[in-house]
This record gives structure tokens, C-alpha cells and sequence, in this order.
């Protein structure tokens, strides 16, 4: 707990809610600063996001990360991956240059035995889309085929910009069928609610169409995780960025329909919403309005 922080109430309903989650001086830091904000469920990153090095996960690390997992009582941890990764890129160095640092990130998740890797699909940068997706599932397939483990790949639903491969069901579907079994039983989605709503799904206006989509071309089964971010950008906008929960232009509706529905009451759900100077009061807050939806209801 960051010093000068109030204790978490003993009333806290920790539950399937959670929040990205700092590693400043260690990953084993981040159990407890789940606990901090009320939640038993994190995101973290393994590694500085934005750089090429590639970090190993020393055994002392993990050891120490996973005394910090189980004395917090961390029921669901899992890891987003680098925003350099492009496994759909037509460039041959680029990819496997991304391909190393996927099969890195697998192995460090690995060694924390963390439940999920959260992946964005990429960009195919000469519009053949169909080709990028063919080049996104054979680095997936590869990389659960040489890296054993726990931990399950989820595909992100971006926002659609550009030459974006994920910004559509249809693509996260079409390389989801292109991973063979038994790797494909390692590898289900992230659904973004941000995301989702810039690239086009009418989480406001058609949320049980939305779904319905979803279950023909995903399946229900294969949603492994919530990004519950809402928008600072207007519907089908193909824009990314994300708003605190009820604040933007998704407002309530969409996340009460979330938190109440059955089908979505155990996957975990993670908030991505802007940290300010106050990590620790933000996340707080958020937590508690995708709560405060169950009460009402």
C-alpha cells in the first residue's frame, strides 16, 4: 500500500473487477496495489511497453511475485502485451522481430503463471488484410506451440483505424480459425468497450445485437476478458481514447448492462481508464460505479 493511503475498508466486495496495474520497483509490487484500489483481479504489464528490451523474469521474481499473489488473495492476474508487436506486418524483419517479443512476453506470463495475455492483433501496413490476419494466426500458433504454460492469449477488438487488423468480429473470428487445435484452446478475445464502440458496435443503441454478433462469430465461450473503458470520442469514430467510466460518450447504460447481465457475471473485467495524478482515488472511483450498477439493479 503506497504510504499515506487509507486502508481498504473491510466491506470491500472484491470481486471479478479490477484495473491495469503499476510494476514500478517489481512486479511482485503489484498484488498489493490491487488490493489498495479493492480489487482481487489485475493487469499488468511485464515489461516497459513501449521499448524493444526484452527483460527476463529472474526465479527469484517470480517467486516473489507469487508469495505477493497468494497472500493478497489474487483471484484472476494477467498481462497486456507490448504496443510495438505487429504480427500482421507484411515487413519480414518487423515480424519477427515481433514475433521474438510475443514469444518473450508468453514466457515471462509463464513464469508468473498469469491466466491471460492480452494481444492487439496489428496492423497489416499494405491493406491486404487477409494476409495480415494469415501472418497475425501463424505468430500466435508458433508462439503457444513453443512456450507451454497457463496463460491464454486473448485477441483485443481495437478501434478499426486505419489499416488495423482487429477492428471487426469478422477478423478476430477469421484468425481465430486459422489457429489450429490444440492451440486454439489457449486463445479467446478481449473485448474493449471503447474499442468496440469507436469501430462501430452500437453498444448504446443495439447492445443485444452487438452480443448476438459476438456469439455467431466468437462464441460466448471465448470471451476471456473486459476492457471496460468508456470513449472521448463519439460512436464509430475509429478513434482511441479512453474515458472514465459514464463520462464519455458510451455514458452508463452500456457498463450497467455489463455488470447486470448473467452471461458476463464471471469475467473478469478490467478498467483502463485514465490514471491522473491519483491512480489509486480514480481506479477507486470507477470501481465503485461499475459496482454501485449491481446495487441498483
Amino acid at each position: 500500500m503506497a504510504e499515506g493511503e487509507p486502508p481498504v475498508d473491510d466491506e470491500t466486495p472484491f470481486d471479478e473487477v479490477g484495473a491495469h496495474i503499476s510494476t514500478a520497483g517489481g512486479v511482485a509490487n503489484a498484488p498489493g496495489r490491487a488490493r489498495d484500489i479493492g480489487s482481487v483481479t489485475l493487469q499488468l504489464f511485464t515489461k516497459q511497453p513501449n521499448r524493444w528490451a526484452e527483460p527476463e523474469i529472474g526465479v527469484d521474481q517470480a517467486e516473489a511475485y507469487l508469495r505477493e499473489h497468494g497472500a493478497r488473495e489474487i483471484i484472476t492476474s494477467g498481462a497486456h502485451d507490448s504496443y510495438l508487436i505487429n504480427l500482421s506486418t507484411p515487413d519480414p524483419v518487423l515480424w519477427e522481430r515481433s514475433y521474438a517479443s510475443f514469444r518473450a512476453e508468453l514466457v515471462r506470463c509463464a513464469a508468473l503463471e498469469l491466466g491471460f495475455l492480452v494481444t492487439h492483433p496489428g496492423n497489416a501496413t499494405d491493406r491486404d488484410m487477409e494476409s495480415g490476419i494469415v501472418r497475425n494466426a501463424e505468430g500466435v500458433t508458433r508462439a503457444l506451440e513453443e512456450v507451454p504454460g497457463p496463460t491464454r492469449v486473448l485477441l483485443e477488438i481495437t478501434a478499426g483505424s486505419g489499416t488495423s487488423v482487429g477492428g471487426s468480429l469478422e477478423n478476430l473470428q477469421a484468425i481465430l480459425e486459422r489457429i489450429p487445435e490444440p492451440q486454439r484452446g489457449r486463445v479467446g478475445v478481449c473485448f474493449d468497450t471503447c474499442h468496440a464502440y469507436s469501430a462501430g458496435y452500437d453498444l448504446v443503441g443495439d447492445f443485444d445485437g452487438v452480443w448476438a454478433e459476438f456469439e455467431d462469430r466468437i462464441g460466448l465461450d471465448r470471451l476471456g476478458l473486459f476492457h471496460l473503458n468508456d470513449s472521448k470520442h463519439p460512436f464509430d469514430s475509429r478513434k482511441d481514447r479512453h474515458e472514465h467510466i459514464g463520462e464519455g460518450s458510451l455514458g452508463d447504460g452500456p457498463f450497467r448492462r455489463i455488470m447486470t447481465d448473467p452471461r458476463f457475471r464471471e469475467i473478469p473485467k478490467v478498467l483502463e481508464t485514465p490514471k491522473g495524478d491519483d491512480m489509486v482515488t480514480l481506479d477507486r472511483k470507477n470501481l465503485a460505479r461499475l459496482r454501485a450498477f449491481r446495487t441498483e439493479a
